[in-house]
């Protein structure tokens, strides 16, 4: 594979071809021991595409190679309070196994940065498994760090809480 091959477009997810690439692709990721470990429930399946087409900050990022579905970024647009702009978080990032270590991450990476930019957005944000080494060297190549606002408050933590 080429990688002047990958097309990265802005999904239109009342396009049923980008619905279907997301939902195949997202559930691919979920599967994977670095997303869930298993497949996306039926509900979520259900609901994810009017879900995302409903929440008003989602933008959703497709690659292809040829015509085949190979990568998605699922983003949403924050707001970061200090800087008063918008920042966008990538809240889900996957590459097909058989494409990963070909650039169609950086790909994905890129496009975020350039509607990023094009919103006036301070930052991106991201999450990644501490033991996903891989897509951590792709995110540290992309100029991704852990945050750190204040060095004497040391390095932000992605926390959570079931509900």
């Amino acid at each position: 594979m080429e990688i002047e091959a990958v097309e990265v477009v802005e999904a239109d997810l009342s396009r049923p071809a980008h619905q279907e690439a997301t939902l195949e692709l997202l559930d691919t990721y979920a599967r994977d021991p670095m997303g869930n470990g298993a497949p996306l429930p039926a509900d979520a399946r259900r609901r994810l595409i009017p879900g995302l087409r409903g929440h008003p900050t989602t933008i959703v990022f497709l690659a292809y190679w040829s015509d085949e579905p190979v990568g998605l970024a699922i983003c949403f647009l924050g707001f970061a309070t200090f800087a008063a702009r918008p920042l966008i978080n990538i809240h889900d990032l996957a590459v097909r196994s058989e494409h990963r270590g070909l650039g169609v991450g950086r790909r994905l990476l890129d496009a975020i940065a350039l509607k990023g930019r094009t919103m006036g957005c301070c930052r991106l944000t991201l999450e990644v498994q501490e033991n996903n080494r891989r897509a951590r060297r792709v995110y540290e190549a992309a100029g991704f760090a852990q945050a750190v606002y204040q060095p004497e408050a040391g390095g932000v933590l992605f926390m959570s809480k079931p509900l």
